[in-house]
């Protein structure tokens, strides 16, 4: 399906296994294809880590907050725009060298950040890579899907997804491995180009989709993949099979009559059924992004800091678990999405969300209440380097000392080294503010100290840590699946491409926006004040799924129009095969509700 997820249920799994142990050329057309998304999830990853050395080697990285944010929302921005050329290319060429293609930007991106000489330099990288993510992002799932079995369809184009996050958590292990390497985050970024050229390679062995061929009218080269593909006792039947669903597809195109991008629009929107499923499917595909995960996701290690862990080590080995947590998530929502059903899992998830979040928010409050201060003496030792807006007179604390205009460090007393995050509550020692450049970094480290300059030391960042393992454990089997699959099944299939275009362009926007405002955000607002803010947009979002996302759950593609069509058309109602079945009180969202 473009654009969404399929779902597999547990029989589809076990032929899955049982057909790729018999013909393995099946697995090699999925795992080459699907290396697009082990690629997506890996550039999403690395990014978190290699950001933390990136700044410590250049200093303008290191004081400039939005230049962060850019080298990180570059790659965002460049997946926007080869999302979107990815779809054209994909019809006019084909998916072999679509993904072909965005194998040689991928790998062109890699080779850039890794010999970057500044930071313009890999931002120029880092949109290179966006590029081939995004092309990738949409191609690799399109290809998998129209070159496998139908009855296994679903459970090979879920191994795309799972790539996604085994990318993710790929990136930390590899991230973690080059901390002692000389040119660390070279290494990090750079070593994204060997799976990028392997797929480039193994693709040039593999054919096209057979479905654009026969769509291209080059039905025997169509018909020699499929004897690949299948037992020679299904091969007509699926030669058939492809013949009535391209003649279909083609009947549905002529239906809409119009050929530009904009007409099709146009009669889409002039449709209530239509304009009724793209208000849920955007609505779920901002919300997707708006609850803050890809601050976590490219943030990471960043937010680790925040809470206290001041070295890149161990913000780096903390954030192994997010990822290993979301893994988990995506596998969970495989097995329960069916169950559950989409609408109340979604809520479920964002009731958790909006929980978690408040706790998160509150643990930075506490923690910034209890900063340790900067003491005169303290700062009197490294009298060369002070901060140059510390006043004695002035009362200040590490707080204060991080926000302060020129970009200033705290050093921490050497005390205080060991009685936090993870012990019981202790009064933190006073500390030093000092300038922030690598000397004054070095001379804190000689002394025995730590040096912050995200965070400031506390006693609160084991909560910190249960808060944001909680929070990915909410979002990813709720929100970090389910708005996809509703996407693909909320849309009149002659309407489905360009809805699920719309839909899709809404999640990179909203993830562009996040991701360039989040560190802005902590600066400007506090950290404490803009994990609220997340907070609140979460109960937003939680409100306006309620009141616009339909269950889609067990309904054929036929019912959910007609639902959608329906004069007393209610999203928090239940349907099924056109009659309304009302929600048990309290059950909706699984809690106890008057």
């Amino acid at each position: 399906m473009e654009g969404g997820v399929t779902v597999a249920d547990k029989a589809e799994f076990k032929e899955c296994l049982r057909l790729t142990w018999t013909q393995p050329y099946i697995l090699q057309l999925v795992l080459s294809a699907g290396i697009g998304g082990l690629l997506f999830g890996y550039d999403t990853g690395v990014i978190s880590g290699a950001l933390l050395y990136i700044r410590d080697d250049f200093a303008a990285v290191e004081k400039s907050t939005v230049l962060r944010e850019t080298i990180v929302s570059m790659a965002v921005a460049g997946a926007i725009v080869g999302a979107a050329f990815g779809g054209w290319m994909n019809d006019k060429f084909g998916r072999k060298p679509s993904i072909i293609i965005a194998d040689i930007l991928f790998l062109a991106g890699a080779l850039i950040m890794a010999f970057s000489p500044t930071p313009q330099i890999i931002i120029v990288g880092r949109v290179f890579v966006g590029l081939g993510v995004g092309m990738a992002s949409m191609t690799a799932p399109l290809y998998i899907s129209e070159a496998s079995p139908a009855r296994i369809r679903g459970a090979l184009v879920s191994t795309n997804g799972l790539l996604i996050t085994g990318g993710q958590f790929m990136a930390y292990l590899i991230n973690l491995a080059f901390t002692k390497v000389p040119g660390t985050w070279r290494w990090m970024l750079g070593i994204a180009g060997v799976p990028a050229l392997l797929q480039f390679i193994l693709m040039l062995m593999l054919p096209e989709s057979p479905r654009w061929l026969y769509r291209k009218g080059r039905k025997e080269e169509a018909s020699a993949i499929l004897r690949k593909i299948y037992p020679a006792s299904e091969v007509e039947q699926e030669i058939d099979a492809m013949r009535q669903s391209v003649e279909d597809e083609v009947q549905l195109e002529g239906s809409i009559g119009e050929q530009s991008l904009f007409g099709k629009l146009r009669k889409a929107l002039g449709s209530k059924v239509v304009r009724r499923g793209l208000m849920a499917g955007v609505i779920a595909q901002v919300a997707q992004q708006f609850v803050g995960i890809n601050t976590v996701m490219y943030y990471s290690p960043t937010i680790v800091q925040l809470a206290g862990f001041a070295s890149n080590n161990t913000a780096m080995a903390l954030s192994l678990i997010t990822s290993g947590l979301n893994a988990v998530g995506s596998v969970v929502s495989m097995f329960f999405v069916d169950r559950a059903g989409r609408r109340r899992l979604m809520l479920i998830s964002l009731v958790g969300i909006v929980v978690w979040l408040a706790v998160l928010g509150g643990t930075f409050m506490g923690a910034a209440h209890h900063a340790p201060p900067v003491g005169d003496l303290e700062t009197r030792q490294f009298a060369n380097q002070t901060c140059p807006e510390f006043t004695p007179s002035v009362p200040w604390s590490c707080v204060n000392c991080l926000k302060a205009a020129s970009t200033c460090g705290f050093c921490a007393h050497q005390g205080d080294k060991a009685s936090r995050p993870y012990e019981h509550y202790t009064a933190l020692l006073p500390g030093a503010c000092l300038a922030l450049n690598n000397a004054s970094r070095q001379t804190c480290h000689a002394d025995q100290r730590e040096f912050y300059t995200e965070g400031c030391p506390n006693n609160f960042g084991w909560l910190a840590l249960i808060g944001l393992g909680a929070y990915i454990v909410s979002y990813s089997p709720g929100m970090g699946t389910v708005p996809w699959i509703v996407n693909s099944e909320i849309y009149p299939l002659r309407f489905r491409g360009v809805c699920g275009g719309i839909a899709a362009v809404a999640n990179w926007v909203s993830n562009l926006i996040v991701t360039q405002t989040f560190l802005s955000l902590t600066k400007a607002l506090g950290t404490s004040a803009t994990f609220f803010l997340f907070c609140g947009v979460s109960f937003l979002a939680l409100v306006a799924v309620f009141f616009t996302v339909p269950e889609t759950k067990g309904l054929q593609f036929e019912e959910v129009e007609r639902m959608l069509e329906r004069k007393d058309y209610k999203p928090w109602k239940r349907y099924h095969g056109g009659d309304v079945v009302e929600p048990a009180k309290g059950r909706e969202i699984g809690l106890s509700m008057p």
